[in-house]
């Protein structure tokens, strides 16, 4: 679980990344896409270290 939170942490900074270019770039979908996926893998991200700590405890 140690390595899949680091792996969604890089996805949700990613798609803030991908938020801000779209932006930019005034593209309407890509925006909706990029925020969606900040917002679902950010949250999983968050609470998850929030429920089980960082580093996770084994039991």
């Amino acid at each position: 679980m140690n390595l899949l939170m680091v792996i969604f942490g890089l996805v949700t900074i990613l798609a803030v990344i991908g938020t801000f270019q779209a932006f930019k770039e005034k593209n309407v979908l890509g925006v909706l896409f990029n925020f969606g996926t900040f917002a679902v893998f950010g949250f999983f991200t968050v609470m998850t270290i929030l429920n089980q700590g960082y580093p996770p405890s084994l039991h």
